[in-house]
């Protein structure tokens, strides 16, 4: 049953009450500071910088209270994307000396900076899942909704539908643990049936055709839940962002500003720390900045 227990695998999308001080922070606070972060860990092309987002997301999620090996589940289902990308890193950079070849055979050539690119990647890659799982473990998808908008509220003098773009995003969000289930449902329905979801029975062409047929049916079952939640708008009289009034009112206060302050510094040193220890001084790693 290991196999169709999909759900547990999923950590994107799922809200975890557990009342901890990343729980209570302005939702606009998180978005702001998940959006630098986020940042961080793309520009940062450094090992250092890269292995401190990544300290920096385990010491984030024990401050959430969210049980550590459930945040890594998230990774799971990810995880052979992320070799194969690993795998391809090792052997597209080219040797700068010939010392720097571990292993050749033909073309390829296992070089130590490959190494410590598919290393990188690797930890790049989980950070940014894990930060996402974190968004969606410290705040629920309608304080994501109000966040969202306030943020993008300039901009509709400018024409952009913010209430709008902030509904379809957490929406997105709530549907990725949605489709995970019904993912689950359509499997165990075809398994009852006779169909072979085993793992470990032929190759990667063999899997791939046993997960095909279950294309469709999840297809068919998103497009009835979309159309569900639409019928459900339209009988609540929702016609949009324009003219909408707000019951709920978002407040900063000190701490939220702290912590904004925090991420800043944050992305800042992840980004810049591989420079650093690369510059004699100060000056010159500011200079690079």
């Amino acid at each position: 049953m290991e196999d169709f227990e999909l759900l547990r695998h999923i950590t994107i999308g799922q809200y975890l009450p557990t009342d901890s001080p990343l729980h209570r922070l302005d939702p606009r606070v998180k978005l702001v500071a998940f959006t630098l972060l986020c940042g961080a860990f793309i520009l940062g092309s450094g090992p250092a910088g890269i292995f401190m987002g990544l300290i920096v997301m385990l010491g984030l999620l024990v401050l959430a209270r969210v049980p550590l090996h459930y945040a890594l589940q998230g990774l799971r289902p990810a995880l052979p994307w992320l070799l194969l990308l690993a795998v391809l890193q090792l052997f597209m950079v080219r040797p700068a000396t010939q010392s720097d070849v571990i292993w050749s055979w033909g073309f390829l050539n296992l070089t130590i900076g490959g190494v410590q690119m598919a290393v990188v990647t690797l930890c790049r890659f989980g950070a940014l899942i894990l930060l996402v799982s974190l968004l969606t473990f410290s705040t629920d998808v309608t304080a994501l909704t109000h966040g969202a908008e306030r943020l993008l509220r300039p901009f509709q003098r400018i024409g952009l539908p913010a209430h709008e773009l902030a509904l379809v995003a957490t929406i997105a969000l709530r549907y990725v643990p949605l489709l995970a289930r019904e993912m689950e449902q359509v499997m165990k329905a075809q398994a009852s049936r006779g169909a072979d979801f085993g793992r470990g029975h032929g190759g990667l062409i063999q899997r791939v055709r046993r997960i095909f047929p279950l294309v469709i049916p999840l297809f068919l079952t998103s497009l009835e839940r979309a159309e569900a939640l639409v019928l459900a708008m339209e009988t609540r009289c929702y016609t949009g962002g324009r003219g909408r009034s707000h019951l709920i009112q978002l407040r900063s206060r000190p701490g939220d500003y702290v912590t904004l302050g925090i991420a800043l510094l944050l992305t800042l040193a992840i980004v810049g720390v591989d420079r650093w220890l690369l510059q004699p001084n100060l000056g010159g790693w500011l200079a690079h900045l």
